[in-house]
């Protein structure tokens, strides 16, 4: 049966939750091989066209909110630079205008991305266990997800994940997640974006002044936070500390669906507030998880439909395909993903 193409958005933007599995049986990815693949996933993604805004590396998978860029939005001069810092200096050499276009496509690509990340990390992972074949059961799975409250929904979905499986009690006391890498590292060599998604970061007009200067499409990059002074206007510290409220309000609440599933604890969760949460909770977080790995494209109403439309070829679905809310997630839906449309 051949393979259902996977959406992937042209010529502009698009957010994508990424998730892949291994293929062995047990938890075969230890904290040696966590420590390689995080270090490789920053590497390329500094070569890559893209914007990261979380991950989550656990024993069998990996998750990914990645943000991929056209590669039009890129100079002749910088391919060159990030061809240098794929390769280093060792590859001295010129390259040609044909070149240049090539990586400038395959730097914009999410198969490639994750292509080569995946294939990487086996031939690591093979050397180091002295096996073959192969590592990863399938190619990988992408969600399109929307800005704002779907993506930070979305990251706290992926940064919850250590608390769903009981390895840890916060969530940032895990070494291979986003929030613990933000609060463990301080957002080491600026990998991860400040974005967040929270729109409510801040007063508008400050998140106006360094939006427009810096970036188009209103997204808070740490480069463009700090040019923009936004450090001593926000500060990052603050930035977290509104996201860690909402992961922290997100976990604590329960899930009928699953009344096994590990949730923060609501004395850890107090502890939290006191230390200066708010009172209100955040939007809350009661839908069941799984749209945020199992559906196509997720999102507020007009971008789910818009975005299908772009696809519509390759829903083989005799009637329209409509845009379904998320039950407990205000102003969010969903569509299925191909293999289920």
């Amino acid at each position: 049966m051949p393979r259902i193409a996977r959406m992937v958005v042209k010529g502009e933007p698009a957010v994508y939750h990424v998730m892949s599995r291994t293929a062995l049986d047990g938890y075969v990815i230890g904290d040696i091989e966590k420590e390689f693949l995080l270090k490789l996933i920053k590497h390329l993604s500094s070569v890559y066209f893209t914007e990261v805004f979380g991950f989550c590396l656990m024993g069998n998978h990996f998750h990914l909110l990645v943000r991929m860029y056209p590669g039009e939005r890129y100079s002749d001069e910088e391919i060159k630079r990030r061809f240098k810092l794929m390769y280093g200096d060792s590859e001295n050499q010129d390259l040609s205008d044909t070149q240049v276009c090539s990586f400038r496509e395959k730097w914009a690509s999410l198969s490639d991305y994750v292509k080569e990340i995946k294939q990487t990390f086996s031939r690591f992972y093979n050397k180091l266990r002295q096996r073959r074949g192969f590592f990863w059961s399938e190619r990988f799975k992408s969600v399109i997800v929307d800005n704002g409250e779907t993506l930070i929904n979305c990251l706290a979905y992926i940064d919850l994940n250590p608390i769903r499986a009981g390895l840890v009690k916060r969530p940032e006391d895990y070494r291979w997640n986003s929030i613990g890498y933000h609060i463990q590292t301080n957002n080491k060599d600026d990998f991860l974006s400040m974005d967040f998604g929270l729109k409510e970061f801040g007063p508008s007009e400050i998140r106006s002044s360094v939006t427009s200067e810096f970036h188009p499409d209103g997204i808070i990059t740490s480069r463009a936070f700090h040019r923009a002074g936004g450090a001593d206007v926000m500060g990052k510290g603050e930035l977290l500390r509104y996201y860690r409220r909402f992961v922290y309000e997100a976990g604590a609440l329960e899930d009928p669906e699953k009344a096994r599933a590990k949730v923060i604890e609501q004395d850890l969760l107090e502890k939290a507030r006191q230390k200066g949460f708010e009172i209100t909770r955040a939007d809350r977080f009661r839908c069941r998880t799984r749209y945020f790995s199992d559906s196509g494209i997720i999102g507020g109403k007009e971008f789910v439909l818009n975005t299908y439309l772009q696809f519509k070829e390759l829903f083989h679905s005799k009637y329209e395909k409509k845009p379904k809310q998320v039950k407990g997630l205000s102003g969010i839906y969903s569509l299925k993903r191909l293999a289920e449309a």
